[in-house]
């Protein structure tokens, strides 16, 4: 998940946009949920120029030579003159605030999403493994299959009437829009920006009834509902799900097209949808609810089933395996495996993870027994009977899908991937020591990058600012000069643990800090990031601070992290940013953290198991240090 601005191109920004702004459809997807503290949410604010230019030197300081600090000041002096730039871009950006109900949200899903050339698979859409299941049967999987479209649609449901609970940031209430965009809705491939379709977003208002089904590489389209309106029983779906388990040999694989670079993608589409077939196919499944991917066997050995699960979902173990049993273009796609793993990929460009890990929780609620809902009573004859979508195979699409096998197996190969449950302790510990449970994750995750690397990271980590209307997110920069401090503590044989302490706290104050002021959208990167598109869409030269080392290394985020909390034992999991990073997602629960760790082999300095022990190290070490230094005192 790649959210380096460095990597916002001019020509990606003034690359001409055409579908619905998001702005536009998050009003849609607001009226579909009926959230009423939506109406009254703040719109998201300008940070003065001071604010975020003095942040920015701070966030810096860390990870550059003094040298180069200095030069960085200087061009930071230079930029906040009154003769410099800075005063007129922020005076633009101030009054594209005014006139929009959120002055990044549609720059933001250009930019980071829909501009993006590089394919979805590993480089975009995350994994999210759900915990894995027992299948004695083909018929266990199947019912398991079942369940789990029963609770995505009862979920949607909820969405629909507007029964979802509020969610807050401590006592404010966020942006519910995002729960609203997620079914029906898919990303479609068109040269230099794609375009977001949201099927339900038509003029007759009528949801779409049906899911897609993949198996062996072939689609089907099943109808969910009866005719009374109501869901399909868990009985009927699974006397669906097995008649197309019966059906067919093995397909070709065009689904793997969708894990292909955009602009080649976006070129096969287009001779694609010349014939009047495949036309109807890709229809069918762009305007599906949601896709079931019934795979078959994975081929990993040696390796958890935490790990297993997460390559399952995210890029599905290569053409041979599951990647053409997907379409990846779509927003969410449950993945049921032949042994037992379960979850779900999704394209990101929608949504941020908590709403997907909600439904993931409701669903596996439904997978347990624990819940269940409401279901038809009337079925119609047809809705009996899968649809296999078709497609038209010609010698270039034939060819393309073997170029499509050749890239998507070069990611599989150059995807490293840790997860595991760290079980020692969770929350409870960390609450104990009335500290910040994602702080203290955050500073274990800088020790343990110091430790192997010599020195500090630039670190992403994600920030929710969904308090305001249309909200997005921020970046935390958690590599700060207190963490830096903080390591060399820890990693200096004569401190005490007294002064481990008194590091460990003060390196997840800063931090803290910095998740407080990045929450209210006073960040850094995102401020940065709109005064560098203004200046280009107002026709002036990017700003030498942005060409500047100090910019280049702070946003070249060598960890990308994200905590999403689940209640279940469920967690995320998506590809580094960079080649010499490292992705890292965790959901921080009452007694361990599960944690989704990855690298890419082609980096000889990274490995996302060394990376994992070294956290799991430093988490202890913080423990134990925390702990010593207690006892020290009694």
């Amino acid at each position: 998940m790649s959210y380096n601005i460095a990597k916002h191109t001019i020509r990606a920004a003034r690359a001409v946009w055409k579908p619905h702004s998001s702005t536009h459809l998050n009003r849609w997807a607001m009226r579909n949920s009926s959230h009423t503290a939506h109406s009254t949410l703040p719109r998201l604010p300008v940070p003065t120029l001071q604010q975020t230019l003095d942040k920015y030197l701070k966030s810096i300081r860390p990870l550059v030579s003094a040298d180069e600090y200095r030069n960085t000041e200087r061009l930071v002096q230079q930029f906040r003159s009154d003769v410099g730039i800075g005063p007129k871009l922020q005076r633009l950006l101030e009054e594209k605030a005014d006139e929009s109900e959120n002055w990044l949200a549609d720059w933001w899903l250009h930019n980071t999403y829909l501009a993006s050339r590089s394919p979805v698979v590993v480089h975009s859409n995350p994994g999210l493994v759900m915990p894995g299941q027992t299948f004695r049967s083909t018929d266990d999987r199947l019912r398991c299959a079942s369940r789990m479209i029963l609770g995505a649609l009862d979920y949607k449901r909820l969405v629909d009437d507007g029964r979802l609970p509020q969610e807050t940031i401590g006592k404010l209430p966020v942006d519910m829009a995002q729960h609203g965009k997620i079914f029906g809705t898919c990303r479609i491939p068109v040269a230099d920006v794609d375009q977001l379709v949201f099927a339900s977003n038509t003029s007759s208002g009528l949801s779409p009834r049906h899911i897609v089904v993949a198996h062996r590489n072939n689609f089907f389209k099943v109808n969910v509902y009866g005719g009374d309106g109501n869901i399909l029983g868990e009985d009927v779906l699974l006397s669906l799900l097995n008649r197309i388990v019966e059906l067919g040999e093995r397909g070709p694989p065009v689904g793997i097209l969708t894990a292909q670079n955009r602009d080649v993608w976006a070129k096969v589409y287009r001779e694609m949808r010349q014939s009047v077939r495949n036309e109807r196919t890709l229809s069918e499944i762009q305007k599906s609810l949601f896709l079931v991917c019934l795979d078959g066997p994975n081929e990993t050995s040696g390796l958890n089933y935490q790990t297993t699960a997460a390559l399952q979902m995210v890029h599905g173990g290569g053409a041979d395996v599951n990647s053409g049993n997907r379409w990846f273009d779509k927003t969410v796609q449950f993945v049921i495996g032949e042994n037992g793993e379960v979850g779900l990929c999704y394209e990101h460009s929608p949504s941020e993870g908590p709403p997907i890990a909600s439904i993931s929780d409701h669903v596996a609620d439904f997978i347990s027994g624990k819940r269940t809902t409401e279901t038809s009573s009337a079925i119609a004859v047809a809705d009996r009977v899968p649809e296999l979508l078709k497609f038209d195979v010609s010698e270039s699409i034939r060819s393309a899908i073997e170029d499509a096998k050749q890239n998507v197996a070069a990611l599989v190969g150059d995807l490293d991937m840790a997860c595991s449950t760290f079980e020692p302790f969770g929350k409870n510990f960390i609450k104990s020591q009335k500290l910040s449970p994602d702080s203290f994750i955050q500073v274990a995750m800088q020790l343990a990058f110091f430790r192997i690397h010599n020195g500090l990271g630039a670190t992403y980590e994600t920030a929710s600012t969904r308090q305001y209307l249309h909200g997005r997110t921020e970046a935390i920069r958690s590599a700060t000069w207190e963490a830096l401090e903080f390591c060399q503590t820890m990693c200096d044989g004569k401190a005490s643990f007294d002064d481990k302490k008194k590091s460990i706290r003060r390196a997840i104050g800063a931090h803290k800090d910095y998740v407080s002021d990045a929450v209210r959208g006073f960040g850094v990167d995102r401020h940065l990031f709109g005064l560098k598109l203004i200046a280009v869409e107002n026709g002036f030269d990017v700003p030498e601070l942005y060409s500047d080392s100090s910019f280049a290394r702070s946003s070249h985020f060598r960890l990308s992290s994200s905590q999403v909390a689940a209640k279940h034992a469920t967690f995320m999991c998506f590809g580094p940013p960079f080649l010499d990073g490292y992705g890292c997602c965790y959901n921080p629960r009452s007694d361990d953290v599960i944690f989704g760790i990855s690298a890419f082999n082609g980096c000889s300095e990274t490995s996302a198991s060394k990376y994992l022990g070294s956290l799991r190290d430093s988490m202890m070490d913080m423990h134990n240090a925390l702990l010593a230094a207690q006892t020290s005192k009694l």
